[in-house]
């Protein structure tokens, strides 16, 4: 047992930081009333937590190479718990959404030294069982979120949900300190401030220019404008990186097809995988009426489904080459994302019941396998870069979907509406539907006139989530096929190799580590 008290307290960290990125998802029309704001201003609880979580993963990345990856893992759970408490104790959406950007910060800190510290501890077939496990607490974790909010939230209040971390966190601190072995600490290298910043500018930016296209349109100046700036500074960010000598991402390895594979993979990976969940569990409760408890346990088929796949494919995907996996995960999510667009105005949460299979099938394979592939394209001492980068990608993926999901979803909820001439305002109307007012909405109308709303509403919203799993599945099952032809490797590097940082490595001929 002692042996994998090293893995217990890394998956805790884990467990905690991914549940936080959905376990908002089915509090917010509850957290909207107790702190008095609309639902567009509470979006930003779920998306600056993931907006800095993926800006700083890299630059924590490469703050663990120097000062120790366990130490910067043990400094994260202490700020994630600490942030913790101060969001369960807030009483604006502003100082709410201050306390997410700093529990971000802290899940950063975990989540980019968690791979290494696993590679650190575990060697040979123990390192693969160890990935496996890390991947079906990711897998688990994304989608348990909002089923352990809608439990919290109907049963105590929302604030619980960030409070239930602090004793999850006392433990993981406890067997980490006393458990986990790290990298010793390193003065050779120093952590890459302009191009942490100028990763930050260019996700915020483009974070900012999706939120805006569902609000003011693709074509309007503001959406363009933040959507050039966002350019412009991805083009900065490339220049700077060029010329740093410790950079935050090897720009090297980006140019070699395997990694820029992976990493546009690990985007679409989260993008199409979990950022409609959030949606999935507003129309839950609002189209169809279920409560908090009951709009979490509908994702429980995907939650358990990708847990047994993550589990059972890091023990025996140990030999396979990462590109299967990888890329048969990412057409299995696709297809999941097709099966899902059965769901119409009169079916129930069953008509979601078969993507999700699939889907939850595609997540479990294909998680540990990203994390690992990614460890197996950088030299031992820079683990964390890696590992970061991975991480990065994957979240940003999350990051990005969210508003783009949103951005669809009311757009297609809008022209439904506008088409029913039941609404003055339709676009107006759209945009509390798709936050999940619908009750507002429909509240404001006539008496005699809500019940064809309602099913107008019901038509609509199904009629978004359709055209958000078809494109969805579009570019899942694009990046799926890309990662078979372009990814290339031996074997999943989570079982191979003894180098406690880059297990599985194999040196290109160019002397940059390939996959």
């Amino acid at each position: 047992m002692r042996k994998w008290m090293p893995l217990l307290a890394v998956c805790l960290g884990t467990f905690m930081l991914l549940i936080d990125v959905t376990i908002v998802s089915v509090a917010l029309p509850q957290m909207t009333d107790s702190l008095d704001t609309s639902f567009s201003a509470l979006q930003w609880v779920v998306d600056v937590y993931v907006l800095v979580l993926a800006a700083l993963l890299m630059a924590l990345g490469s703050l663990s190479d120097l000062a120790g990856d366990r130490r910067v893992y043990l400094a994260g759970l202490t700020v994630f718990a600490l942030s913790s408490l101060a969001c369960g104790l807030a009483t604006s959406s502003e100082a709410l959404i201050a306390a997410r950007g700093v529990q971000g910060l802290g899940a950063a800190a975990m989540f980019a030294t968690n791979t290494a510290l696993i590679a650190r501890n575990y060697e040979g077939r123990d390192r693969g069982i160890a990935f496996g496990m890390w991947g079906a607490v990711n897998g688990a974790a994304a989608a348990a979120g909002p089923i352990l909010g809608g439990i919290l939230t109907e049963h105590l209040n929302w604030r619980w949900i960030f409070l239930v971390n602090l004793p999850v966190a006392a433990v993981a601190l406890y067997i980490g300190a006393r458990f986990l072995a790290g990298s010793e600490t390193r003065t050779d290298r120093r952590v890459d401030l302009p191009g942490t910043l100028g990763f930050t500018l260019v996700a915020t930016l483009l974070i900012f220019a999706l939120i805006r296209a569902g609000e003011d349109g693709w074509g309007a100046g503001n959406t363009l404008a933040l959507f050039g700036g966002s350019a412009l500074a991805l083009v900065v960010f490339l220049l700077v990186e060029r010329g740093r000598r410790d950079p935050m991402l090897d720009l090297g390895l980006m140019r070699t097809p395997s990694f820029a594979t992976l990493m546009a993979g690990a985007v679409i990976f989260s993008a199409a995988a979990f950022a409609n969940l959030v949606f999935v569990s507003v129309w839950a409760q609002s189209v169809l009426g279920f409560s908090p408890v009951k709009a979490g346990l509908i994702l429980m088929p995907f939650s358990g489904v990708s847990f047994l796949a993550a589990g059972l494919g890091g023990r025996f995907l140990a030999n396979v080459p990462p590109q299967y996996p990888i890329g048969g995960g990412l057409l299995l999510i696709g297809g999941g994302s097709f099966l899902e667009m059965f769901v119409s105005g009169t079916s129930g949460w069953t008509g979601l019941l078969a993507g999700f299979l699939v889907a939850g099938v595609g997540v479990g394979i294909a998680s540990p396998i990203l994390a690992s592939a990614a460890l197996a394209a950088a030299p031992p001492d820079r683990a964390g870069m890696a590992g970061g980068a991975a991480n990065t990608f994957r979240q940003l993926g999350f990051a990005l979907g969210i508003p783009a999901v949103g951005t669809i979803l009311s757009g297609a909820v809008a022209a439904k509406l506008t088409d029913s001439k039941l609404f003055a305002d339709a676009d107006a109307a759209a945009e509390l539907v798709t936050g999940g007012q619908s009750g507002a909405v429909l509240g404001a109308l006539p008496a005699q006139s809500r019940a064809a709303a309602r099913r107008v509403v019901e038509d609509a919203y199904a009629a978004g989530l359709d055209r958000v799993f078809l494109l969805g599945g579009l570019v899942a099952v694009v990046a799926g096929a890309l990662v078979l032809l372009l990814v290339r490797g031996a074997a999943t590097p989570a079982s191979g190799g003894d180098r406690p940082g880059a297990p599985g490595v194999k040196a290109s001929e160019e002397g940059v580590p390939a996959v």
